[in-house]
């Protein structure tokens, strides 16, 4: 028999309608389908480092293969409590204020659904990562979208606090920010306070690329975490996870940083989404973490070297580039290549030219504000960057 057309989606739910499938993923699958060298996705092609696996290796054989506490093994717990003591300078109870989930994806949406209430909005900067929007939508917000505008990213104090109003619950801030490599400024940081104070919002900062900066002569680009600043400790709900900062983003092992009160309510929720993360990854974790600051210079210095190598290529390619002070992706104008938008140009990329990035559009809440607009990935190894560079010459032919 069959459906008729009016009943075929009466069993899927308004929210699930509302979002698509997330884009970077399905950018991974056509990388793969077509043998494209994958700069799309955020992940590294290379290894982890060898005693964090160890000690994950360790841990299952030493059969710490069963349930870990539901809201983080202590051992692990406590290293996070430690790191954000030295790293940002915030004392952390890991007994009442920390949570670990499974990954930063599940804290954001853990502490979005524990603390928004229907009909309350989100303030989100656009393009951001593709999750948020979807985060607000699932926890029954409405998200208010303020633009980041090329080529410092910067956005306008008037535009974000017209969106600022009584039912504001909350504004998510990613910083070093996913996709365009901007890094807040202490100004911005203390404006966007300064709004959450004024009216009691809360603030969801995510950190996961934290210690991937780059320092500049000409101005001063440091991480910044919105829990330092006076007046929002109380309001901010930190979220982080191993994944980036220790090249183990299969693991989803993550965590949040919040009050007291806020924790319980995450806790809750975090419960009923997962249970709880990967025992043995925790333990390996807390290893992780208490890595000398030497670890972390060298992540840096390594992926310094990684953009330095990519953004010339681009450029030699015929992008417009904009330079990130953060993170690992290359925000990039198509506009001199002269397709139609960014869906065509990138499905062109793939299986023309057999290099994978991910479409603009998918970063925006309006399409057409990203049609013009495509990200690249650098978390590969050299002879990754090498074989997209070869291949991207290709595309000379197009301008």
């Amino acid at each position: 028999m069959t459906t008729p057309a009016s009943a075929k989606h009466r069993h899927v739910s308004r929210k699930a309608s509302l979002f698509t499938e997330s884009v970077i993923r399905e950018m991974t699958r056509e990388a793969l389908k077509h043998g494209a060298v994958n700069l799309s996705q955020g992940f590294p092609d290379f290894a982890a480092p060898d005693d964090i696996k160890r000690v994950a290796m360790e841990a299952i054989a030493g059969d710490i293969n069963q349930y870990a506490i539901t809201w983080g093994a202590r051992d692990f717990r406590e290293a996070i409590a430690h790191k954000t003591k030295w790293h940002l300078g915030l004392e952390v109870d890991p007994e009442t204020e920390l949570t670990v989930t499974c990954g930063s994806t599940e804290s954001m949406i853990a502490a979005m659904m524990a603390t928004v209430d229907p009909g309350e909005e989100v303030v989100v900067f656009e393009p951001f990562y593709e999750n948020y929007a979807p985060d607000a939508i699932l926890s029954d917000a409405t998200p208010r979208y303020v633009s980041l505008r090329a080529p410092d990213w910067s956005f306008d104090r008037d535009e974000l606090r017209s969106v600022f109003n009584a039912n504001t619950k909350a504004i998510i801030l990613c910083n070093p920010n996913n996709p365009t490599g901007k890094v807040f400024t202490r100004s911005e940081m203390d404006f966007i306070a300064g709004l959450c104070q004024e009216f009691d919002a809360l603030c969801f900062t995510d950190e996961i690329y934290e210690h991937i900066l780059y320092p500049r002569d000409d101005a001063e680009i440091a991480h910044i975490s919105m829990a330092q600043l006076s007046g929002m400790r109380e309001r901010t709900v930190i979220v982080n996870s191993m994944s980036k900062t220790y090249s183990v983003t299969g693991w989803r092992v993550g965590y949040c940083i919040a009050p007291p009160e806020i924790t319980t309510a995450i806790r809750k929720v975090h419960d009923f989404l997962t249970v709880g993360a990967a025992a043995p990854l925790q333990a390996a974790g807390a290893y992780a973490l208490s890595l000398p600051a030497e670890y972390y210079e060298r992540l840096q210095h390594e992926y310094r070297t990684r953009r330095d190598l990519l953004l010339p290529v681009l450029v030699a390619a015929g992008f417009k580039t904009f330079r990130p002070d953060g993170a690992y992706y290359i925000m990039t104008d198509i506009s001199a290549f002269g397709f139609a938008d960014d869906v065509e140009f990138t499905r062109h990329l793939i299986r023309e030219v057999g290099v994978a990035c991910v479409p603009g559009s998918s970063f925006y809440s309006l399409p057409e504000r990203g049609r013009q607009q495509v990200r690249f990935c650098f978390c590969k190894k050299d002879e990754t960057l090498q074989l997209a560079a070869e291949r991207l010459e290709k595309l000379r032919s197009k301008l």
